[in-house]
């Protein structure tokens, strides 16, 4: 990428840059996890959310609730959690409180290919950072991306 890219020279730049970035962890990432898990991005982002649910107060997530965390619409996160439902790693059941609610749970085989999927992410994440910081216009959001990283608890 250069200077005179579009995405990184319209009037909104660092929205463009920020676009851009994203774009490119996304696709670098979503390559390593399909060949090496036949995972998506989306797959392995709603396995690490669910997993991190507990059975205290609050501790299970309703699918608005989900779908932000993934950034999807309620709709395509049904069909993402019906898809990964279908292929073992996710069951759902009723909340015992209110039986309208429909909690999702990753099954110990989701939890196990989330566990290997996790080094690739990573290591996925790191090279795709790395690459970005090479390109100028995309340095100063590398660090920002890495001072967030820095300072979330460790998984």
């Amino acid at each position: 990428m250069t200077a005179t890219d579009p995405a990184l020279t319209a009037p909104a730049n660092g929205w463009g840059a920020l676009s851009v970035l994203h774009g490119r962890i996304e696709s670098h990432i979503e390559r390593a996890l399909q060949a090496k898990h036949d995972l998506s991005v989306r797959e392995y982002s709603l396995l690490d959310v669910l997993s991190r649910q507990h059975d205290g107060v609050g501790g299970h997530l309703q699918m608005k609730q989900v779908a932000d965390a993934v950034v999807l619409s309620q709709s395509a996160t049904t069909r993402l959690v019906t898809r990964l439902e279908d292929r073992g790693l996710l069951s759902r059941y009723l909340c015992p409180t209110d039986r309208r609610g429909i909690y999702t749970n990753v099954s110990e085989d989701g939890l196990k290919l989330l566990e290997e999927a996790r080094p690739t992410n990573d290591a996925a994440l790191r090279e795709a950072l790395d690459e970005a910081a090479r390109n100028p216009e995309l340095t100063s959001l590398v660090r920002a991306v890495e001072a967030v990283d820095a300072a979330s608890p460790a998984r």
